[in-house]
């Protein structure tokens, strides 16, 4: 009799990835995994130690994907920027596995490159060796909940969103003025957010950036490459 047939980390990961698609972390189960691989629980506990660690590393390969096609350009916004969008289309074409990342986070390759990068980019802002872990981590609690946000909104079916819109504009246009007088008054033109998701992904991300920046030069007005004491200098020197 042919023994089971032995799956490499790779195949177990692809599976898990592929069962993942139709399901969320709650239900998804190492038994259902051995069961979609035909195999018993115990062959795939040899390749990870629990449902967790292999969790993990199913959402590392998502940040592994977004870093192939990332290239660094630009200032430190930018590059935090662009790293931010790379792994939110990442997710994008896995949505179930955003909220993987979010509840589970990884400590992969794929992990590594990314934080790599982020500090990388901190340290090029000009910030003090001791303030960027705080930042950092700043950052990636608002790209992770972000992504999370709207992976959770694209995986509902084309009836779980007509009934949500249609909760939406009961609960707007239906608020009663005396009770919800600004929520009223707005009502109108308060709407879900839908193809303008990126826009707001941007916005959100930039506010945070540019609190980053203001730390870093207090005296800089927004919007200004010096600072005024900068250019006071720059006058001084012109007349020298």
């Amino acid at each position: 009799m042919a023994g089971r047939r032995r799956w490499s980390t790779e195949e177990i990961l692809d599976a898990a990835a592929e069962l993942l698609r139709t399901s969320d972390a709650d239900s998804f189960s190492v038994r259902k995994l051995a069961a979609v691989l035909g195999t018993d629980s115990s062959s795939l506990y040899r390749h990870f130690r629990s449902k967790t660690e292999l969790l993990r590393a199913v959402a590392d390969r998502i940040l592994l994907a977004a870093m192939e096609g990332y290239r660094p350009e630009g200032d430190w916004k930018q590059r935090i920027t662009s790293l931010a969008l790379h792994v939110r289309e990442a997710f994008g074409r896995q949505p179930q596995l955003a909220a993987v990342w979010g509840r589970y986070a990884s400590s992969g390759t794929g992990s590594r490159l990314v934080m790599e990068e982020v500090l990388q980019a901190l340290r090029a802002s000009g910030l003090p060796d001791e303030e960027i872990p705080a930042r950092y981590h700043r950052i990636a609690v608002l790209i992770a909940a972000l992504i999370a946000s709207e992976a959770g909104v694209s995986t509902v079916t084309p009836g779980e969103h007509e009934q949500g819109m249609e909760l939406f504009r009961v609960a707007v246009l239906g608020a009663d003025p005396e009770r919800f007088p600004t929520l009223a008054h707005f009502a109108r033109d308060i709407r879900p957010l839908g193809a303008d998701r990126r826009a707001a992904f941007e916005e959100i991300l930039a506010a945070q950036l540019a609190h980053i920046e203001a730390a870093i030069c207090p005296s800089r007005p927004t919007g200004s490459g010096v600072s005024t004491n900068e250019q006071k200098m720059t006058g001084v020197a012109d007349v020298q």
